[in-house]
């Protein structure tokens, strides 16, 4: 593994490590924004209406059931060979996570909070991008995150349609009984992983707004206070 990582001629060309990595994030990239289009309206609608809770919730749970690479060969079999049939399954991978944290995210935001704008005469649309979505982001942007974290591991199926991508390595490796390709690239993926979530940790905490950021560690003094007060008052009581 670590002659093969070492290997100038795997670091350099169109078959490249660096090279593979951009097509394995160009993957995942399209992946995620289909992904986004189908579950963040959706999120939204059903987190803000309540609306169809319950056929969200199952349909999240069958979606999350469907094996990966046995819809890749599917979309393969049913419509063509290509990068396309790998991405629509990836898609299907990435929904649930997105849509679980939009609605999430929208839905836990306090009631009264929403009741207090409803009642100041904002439209719903107005509720919805200026009180709930803000104070709902972060939990979105949880969802967004596992999302990604779940794809960039699984986009290796990608090199199973058609061979592109870091999940080459793997393919590669096995058919020519090379570990040393096959360990390799398993850690290139991990890496790019790792990396990648990082990133999305950094984009999660500083896309939150500097007041709720500020907030947050407020309400939860008040809370550690509250129930140092309430331990307080009962070992008082008990002596």
């Amino acid at each position: 593994m670590g002659e093969w990582l070492a290997n100038p001629d795997n670091w350099s060309g169109s078959r490249g490590i660096p090279m593979r990595i951009i097509e394995h994030l160009g993957y995942v990239g399209l992946t995620m924004l289909f992904a986004m289009l189908i579950a963040v309206p959706l999120g939204m609608y059903v987190g803000h209406t309540g609306k169809g809770r319950v056929l969200i919730v199952s349909g999240i749970g069958i979606l999350r059931a469907l094996p990966t690479l046995g819809m890749v060969f599917l979309f393969a079999l049913l419509f063509s060979r290509g990068v396309l049939p790998a991405v629509w399954a990836l898609v299907l991978l990435a929904v649930p996570p997105v849509l679980s944290g939009v609605y999430s995210g929208i839905a836990s935001v306090n009631s009264t909070v929403v009741d207090a704008a409803r009642s100041m005469g904002l439209t719903e649309w107005q509720i919805l991008s200026r009180v709930e979505v803000p104070n709902g982001l972060q939990v979105m942007l949880g969802g967004v995150r596992a999302g990604v974290l779940q794809v960039v591991a699984t986009a290796t199926v990608v090199a199973y349609a058609k061979a592109d991508g870091l999940g080459v390595f793997l393919v590669e490796g096995t058919q020519v009984n090379d570990n040393g390709r096959l360990f390799g690239g398993a850690v290139v993926i991990a890496v790019v992983a790792v990396a990648v979530d990082g990133i999305m940790a950094l984009l999660q905490r500083f896309a939150i707004s500097p007041g709720l950021r500020a907030a947050r560690p407020a309400a939860r003094s008040e809370k550690e206070s509250g129930r140092q007060e309430a331990v307080a008052s009962a070992q008082g009581g008990t002596t």
